[in-house]
This record gives structure tokens, sequence and C-alpha cells, in this order.
């Protein structure tokens, strides 16, 4: 590596954890990040042109962006070996303008639209559902993905890279020549199940890269996608359950006066609004970040005993099942679809969690849930190894033990950080920075589930 070039990845090393940082200050909202974030980098490239070295460049265009406050002090004080951080500016907040606010609420509203309208049309030149099923996120998720790409003012290149990468499996999984079972109702075989259920997933990391500008070997960057993933989450299922309300009554308001909107909701509002919900619901995240940042810390203290308890119950249902090599397959399935759930509370956990506050009990009890997690797979993959020595391998168990394995490495070193942070010999960083490291393993693991199993198992 040149010496610019490890100058350059010790700058955007800074600019990460004056990133993160100044995105963990609740009064300072996402877009405000983004507009600091920019001046800040065009301060650092004025300086560096009149003859300062990045470093000295960082530290004078920090230092220009204002005075210090009682927070940054508090974060100098813990830790003081970076100067840099004794510089660090929040500033007075000021609102975002009543016009930018409309013209990015009118620009969402659009790709929202443009969304529904594309999922109609989908679905009234394609006659085979099976068709429409299978296309629906690669039709859906570019709009979020093109909505991500104008609002985090991504380079050209990595939109167009990004969407070179997402035809790939889109083409998978249309031109492969999956077999279907026999019968007078032909069902997909199980690599096109594994193909139609992993292509999402894949779909979904490749719109992080957008959803970071383009940055994304930050690792910053990579746990504000993951706490958007969840926060997008949330605003969903108050969409749908506001939704489902708001349609009941109004059936039952005009059913009264024999007015029957049941085709309307079938041939519009769902092919249209649902796709369109998914962009709003970005829109709201991204607006209200400092809303839900006061929710998402108490959502995962309540989930977190309740889904050890869960493990608990799940652990004992796998050792009193009878030798490992009965244990049905749908149980095993079934744990399989607990251990991402529980993957998805810690990565909530942890991008919820404040990194300077000490260990406390929550942490131990986070250490717990992993410690549970790792026992319950164990026995898993235990369960599934025996079922393929017994009955060979086949494209749903090689799936799920190559998921088991991906899930055990994760989960394995995160119980070791997060039990070096709980013992004070490894700061929360460490436990933070292992989840953003590990996300592309995942990546490639459904690239391989959708790419290669068909081939590999001869599409059955």
């Amino acid at each position: 590596m040149t010496v610019e070039g490890a100058r350059g990845d010790v700058l955007e090393e800074q600019i990460d954890q004056w990133r993160g940082f100044v995105t963990r200050r609740r009064v300072i909202s996402a877009p405000d990040v983004e507009e600091m974030e920019d001046h800040l980098r065009e301060q650092i490239t004025e300086l560096e042109s009149g003859g300062l070295d990045s470093e000295e460049a960082f530290l004078v265009a920090v230092k220009r962006m204002g005075g210090l406050d009682a927070v940054s002090r508090e974060f100098a004080r813990e830790h003081s070996h970076r100067l840099w951080k004794q510089l660090v500016l929040v500033p007075d907040a000021e609102e975002e303008t009543g016009g930018s606010r409309w013209r990015e609420l009118g620009v969402t509203l659009l790709f929202a639209l443009g969304a529904g309208l594309a999922v109609k049309l989908l679905e009234v030149t394609v006659d085979d559902g099976m068709v429409v099923t299978r296309n629906l996120p690669f039709v859906i998720l570019p709009f979020l993905a093109g909505w991500f790409a104008w609002k985090r003012r991504a380079p050209w290149r990595v939109g167009a890279v990004t969407a070179a990468l997402a035809a790939v499996p889109a083409l998978a999984v249309n031109l492969y020549p999956f077999q279907e079972s026999p019968g007078p109702f032909p069902l997909p075989g199980m690599t096109a199940v594994l193909a139609l259920t992993h292509a999402p997933v894949l779909l979904w990391l490749l719109v992080g890269v957008l959803h970071t500008g383009g940055r994304w070997r930050s690792h910053e960057r990579r746990m504000d996608f993951v706490r958007f993933t969840g926060e997008l989450v949330m605003y969903l299922v108050l969409i749908a359950l506001g939704s489902m309300v708001l349609v009941g009554l109004t059936v039952a308001v005009l059913g009264l006066a024999d007015v029957d909107i049941t085709p309307f909701f079938a041939a519009w509002l769902l092919p249209v609004g649902v796709p369109g919900s998914v962009l709003v619901a970005a829109w709201l995240v991204e607006a209200k970040k400092s809303v839900v940042e006061n929710i998402t810390p108490v959502l995962a203290k309540v989930f977190t005993p309740l889904a050890l308890l869960m493990l608990v119950a799940d652990l004992a249902a796998l050792l009193v099942n009878g030798p490992l090599a009965r244990v049905d397959r749908e149980l095993l399935i079934v744990m399989d679809a607990v251990l991402v759930l529980v993957l998805f509370l810690l990565l909530y956990s942890i991008s919820a969690r404040d990194p300077l506050l000490r260990p406390g009990v929550f942490d131990w009890l986070q250490l717990a849930l992993v410690g549970t997690a790792l026992a319950v797979n164990a026995v898993a993959l235990t369960a599934m190894l025996t079922r393929i020595a017994e009955f060979g391998f086949t494209a749903n168990k090689t799936a799920a033990l190559g998921l088991n394995l991906v899930l055990l490495v994760h989960l394995a070193w995160s119980a070791w950080l997060l039990l070096g942070f709980v013992r004070g010999t490894r700061p929360f960083a460490a436990v933070e920075r292992w989840q953003t490291t590990y996300l592309p393993v995942y990546a490639v693991w459904v690239a391989v589930v959708v790419l290669v199993f068909p081939p590999l198992f001869v599409f059955a």
C-alpha cells in the first residue's frame, strides 16, 4: 500500500469515528450529520490543498466547526488519547427548512408511487403468480436503493456496480431451469424455494451499500444500516396495523351503505400501497430518527429476557425429543428461525446501546442470551450432522447446515467479545465492530445458496 493510501485509510477511520460520535448525539438529526460530514470533508480538502497533511487538516477542520459543549467535554475526558475528540462540536440545533423537508417528502412519494405502479405493471403483464412473487423484491427494492442513492448522493459508479450485482440473482431466479414436484398440483423444488427465500436477503444487503452512500467499508455506516433495518421493520409493523384498522373501519362503514370496495382493495390498494409503504416507512425512519432512538433501547431491554426464556425452552425441547437423529426436520427449521431472530435482536441491541456506558446487568443478560443461543446452535448442528450421516445430503440440509455454521462463528466470537467487555478487558467498540465486520459473510453465503446451490443439486 502506498503512503498516500495509508494516510487516506487513517483519515477515513478518523472521519468514521467522528461520525459515530456525532450520530449518537440525539439532538442532531440524520440529515444534519450528512451535511456536517460533507462540510467537514470540504474543509479537509481545502486545508490539504494549502499544504497540511491529512491528520492536521482533520484536526483544524473539526476545530473550525465550533467550540465544545458539555457532551463533547465528557467524551474527551473518556477518550483523551485522541486530540480530535477534544475538539468535536455539537452545533446549535437548527431545524431543516420547510422547503427542504417538503422537497424530500415529495421525492419520497414519487419513488413510492413508482414502486407501487411497477408492481401493478408486473401483475398486469405476467399471468403466472409464481413469477410475480419471485420478482417482487427485484421490483420494489430498486426504488428504495434509488431513493438512497439520491438522498446520500452516492457516486454513480457505486450505483452502477450495485445494479449489476443485483442483476445476477435476478437473472438466476428467472432463468435457472428449476424442477417442479410431480403431481396434479406441481410445487417448486427445494433449490427454487432456497433461491427465492435467499435472493431478497442478498438484494437487501446490496441496498445497504447505497444506504452507506457508497462508503460500505465504514463500520459506522454499516451499523447505521443495521439500525435502519430494525427501525424500518418497526415502522412497517405500525403502518400495517394502522392500515388494517383504517381499512377495516372503511369496509364496515361503506358496507352499511351497500358499497363493496373489496375489488378496489385487491386490485389497487394492496399491489400499489404495500410497496409504497416501504418507501414511506424509510422516509419516516430518516425523518423521525430521534423518536425511534428513544424507543429502541426500551424494546431491546424488554425482548432480550423474553428471547432468553424462549431459547431455554427450545434447548430443553431439543434435548428431550429423543435421539438427535429422530429430531423432526420441522423442529430444526424452527430452531434456525429462532437463531436468526436472536441474531437480529443481538444486532439491534448492540446498535441501540451507548458505547460509552459501563457494563451493566443488561450486558450480562445479553451474554447469557448469546451463550444459550450457542448451546441451541450446537445441539441443532449435532442433529443435522446425524441426519445427514444417516440420510445423506440434500439442498435444504446443506443450506441449514451452512447457515448454522455461519451463525456459530458469529455468535461464538460475539460471546467472547461480550465476555471481555463485561469483565472490563475490552471496549464495547470491539463488540460493535465485529458485528459490522461479519455482515459480508452473510452476503457471500446467501449468494452461494442463490447462485451455486441450484446447479449443484441439479435444480431439484
